[in-house]
């Protein structure tokens, strides 16, 4: 915030300073620096509206220079706070069971499928990875728990839980 703060005071005395132009006869130049084409011509033909508008300028400057960098992060896609806008709210973080939780979850996978269950089931009920699913899978295997086989009519393999 203080590198914004910094960047909107220095906006601000460029556009004093260039509002001093008037005395070189280049009236407006500090409105061409805020966006504002139309007044800005304005002013650089007139001498600044014969010089009230210029001193007037003075006093309106900060609102000016704040009405411009707004504009310029609306622009941007950016709130007045610097909070990017119409940005997709998404998660950073995905919670995967891991260990224990994940062999809980393939179990209940399993039950929901008949007692039978594919890697690729496992990973749509859990969120895991592939490998962690297979790896888990073949883990109980090992253990005695479930059986493999490949199913009949697709050739996947398919993981027998023989005690559901």
């Amino acid at each position: 915030m203080n590198l914004e703060n910094n960047k909107h005071k220095d906006r601000l005395l460029v556009s004093y300073i260039l509002c001093a132009a008037v005395f070189f006869g280049l009236g407006g130049l500090h409105r061409f620096y805020n966006g504002k084409i139309g007044t800005g011509l304005l002013w650089l033909l007139t001498g600044g509206v014969f010089g009230i508008g210029q001193f007037v300028d003075l006093f309106i400057m900060p609102g000016m220079v704040d009405e411009y960098e707004h504009k310029l992060r609306l622009k941007a896609g950016v709130s007045p706070l610097g909070v990017p806008l119409n940005q997709a709210v998404v998660a950073s973080q995905v919670h995967r069971p891991t260990g224990n939780q994940l062999m809980i979850k393939l179990i209940e996978a399993a039950e929901s499928k008949g007692g039978i269950l594919t890697v690729t089931q496992g990973v749509k009920y859990t969120g895991a990875s592939f490998a962690e699913v297979e790896a888990t899978l073949n883990e109980m295997y090992k253990s005695g728990y479930v059986k493999i086989d490949n199913d009949p009519n697709t050739g996947a393999v398919i993981y027998h839980f023989h005690e559901l």
